[in-house]
């Protein structure tokens, strides 16, 4: 049994059956499907001639020298951001909670974090245009040349001819290798730091130190990018940035947050069970929502506190609506159904433990 599961006994939920397996399954695909097509489009922009700035032929900070053999070059960038945290987080999962729900949820959030980094960066590099610190010695202007009077020059100057490396010298902002190491392991730092618990209010130096060490191996490709010159510091500051926010973003989709007591498990499936395997139940609303949490809780606190956070609730199966969930070992999401439905409800139906409930919502509803 997973150390992070309570010892207390709990609802045995019953074992999914091969067709709903693939179901649910299925209903994921347009995801992988989208998120990979989407990112293999951006990725093809590689060869399109972007914008190009113009510089100064006597700007130093344009004048570094072009190196031929990068100290972190793109396939082991490959390795680092994709490859290792897609190995790494599997063996956590085995560790910890041994679902197979939460190695698919944490593959499809990293690919999704990588595909939404790798597009930006892509589309950013493109439009924006500015010169690499190597830019001059990948041009190679003729000798003599000088800045036009009261100008600067362009890439028409130049007389280098690989048009890859000259075209490659306009893409410096921002560093991809900063945000893909940063998405990747930005990534991989986040589910490590949900599975420990480390915003647990207990304060354990040795889950910080763990839980973070990814993002030393990120800081270090990235800092590699300005040893090589490849890259101004803005470059590499913004990069690494963005890559940990989509990072977090691409996290979030799928588990709860890192403050939650469930953060070590994902959210359950979108889908909803099947009619024949679910009985009908009670929702209760509007008033006799409020009213059932402030009778419950005048009994018992801690209660009270559970219904105002689902996400505190010790297991998918002590939620009041777990019916509507599957697959233990889940956080039932705060909130089911079609937009359509949320939005309808919105106002109908105020949520359990709402410091305001409108009198007129007497509506009462069930679920399947």
């Amino acid at each position: 049994m997973p150390f992070f599961q309570p010892s207390h006994a709990r609802t045995k939920v019953p074992a999914m059956s091969p067709t709903r397996r693939r179901k649910l399954i299925f209903s994921y695909a347009p995801d992988w499907v989208l998120t990979i097509v989407l990112a293999a489009l951006f990725y093809s922009l590689d060869k399109v001639n972007g914008y190009r700035r113009v510089f100064s032929l006597e700007d130093t900070s344009l004048r570094h020298p072009y190196a031929v053999h990068e100290r972190v070059p793109n396939i082991a960038l490959y390795f680092i951001c994709f490859v290792s945290p897609l190995v790494i987080q599997p063996v956590i999962n085995f560790f910890t909670v041994r679902s197979w729900w939460d190695f698919h949820n944490g593959s499809l959030g990293l690919v999704l974090g990588l595909a939404l980094t790798g597009s930006i960066t892509q589309f950013v590099k493109i439009t924006v245009g500015r010169p690499r610190p190597d830019v001059i010695d990948r041009c190679q202007p003729p000798t003599g040349s000088v800045d036009p009077t009261f100008g600067l020059s362009n890439w028409t100057i130049c007389t280098q001819a690989n048009e890859a490396i000259l075209r490659d010298g306009f893409r410096s902002f921002p560093s991809g290798h900063s945000s893909m190491s940063f998405a990747g392991l930005g990534f991989l730092s986040f589910y490590l730091a949900g599975k420990l618990h480390l915003f647990d209010s207990r304060g354990h130096t040795g889950k910080a130190w763990l839980a973070l060490s990814p993002f030393a191996g990120a800081s270090l490709v990235a800092i590699s990018r300005t040893m090589d010159y490849r890259h101004h510091w803005q470059d590499v500051l913004v990069g690494s940035i963005l890559g940990t926010v989509l990072a977090y973003f691409s996290y979030r989709q799928y588990y709860p947050s890192l403050e939650s007591d469930l953060s070590h498990r994902p959210y359950s499936p979108r889908i909803k069970r099947d009619d024949e395997d679910v009985l009908p139940i009670h929702i209760r609303t509007g008033s006799e929502s409020h009213g059932f949490a402030n009778h419950e809780s005048r009994a018992n606190p801690f209660l009270d506190t559970q219904a105002r956070d689902p996400e505190r609730y010790t297991s998918f199966e002590d939620h009041p609506d777990a019916q509507d969930f599957e697959l233990g070992g889940t956080v039932p999401r705060p909130r089911s159904g079609s937009l359509e439905e949320i939005w309808k409800d919105d106002e109908a139906r105020p949520r359990m433990g709402s410091p305001f409930v409108d009198p007129f919502a007497t509506k009462t509803s069930t679920a399947l």
